[in-house]
């Protein structure tokens, strides 16, 4: 069973999101690191970007594949997480925390409202 915070909310695309103050952070399940396995390179947005829900807006590569990450929510790229293009591994060590990878600067908070909850996310991935 895959690790699911339940402070989080999650999109059908396997990204979570994190709500703090004037923010959200983001980065990608459990689950989908293990599906992906060894993560090897991440290139993130661009600070300042604007983004929309369901916008791919960063790509992860593992030993399998390359894939697409997609910003679950609109707004403005206000950091991303410098740590990443030097230890893509942060991914699968923790992807709940020190693998994050950007915030975004909500422009329509009420898009969060509309991500699927923990036990949705469970139901979804057959947890």
């Amino acid at each position: 069973m895959s690790n699911v915070p339940s402070d989080l909310r999650y999109a059908k695309s396997h990204e979570w999101v994190r709500l703090d103050p004037g923010a959200a952070v983001v980065g990608i399940t459990d689950h989908a690191q293990h599906e992906l396995t060894d993560i090897v390179f991440v290139e993130l947005p661009a600070v300042g970007r604007q983004v929309k829900a369901g916008e791919a807006c960063a790509v992860v590569e593992s030993v399998k594949t390359a894939s697409d990450i997609y910003s679950p929510v609109s707004g403005e790229i206000v950091a991303v997480n410098a740590a990443l293009p030097a230890n893509p591994a942060l991914v699968n060590t923790a992807p709940f925390g020190d693998g994050w990878f950007f915030r975004v600067k909500l422009t329509a908070p009420a898009e969060v409202d509309a991500l699927l909850t923990p036990d949705q996310y469970l139901a979804q991935i057959g947890a």
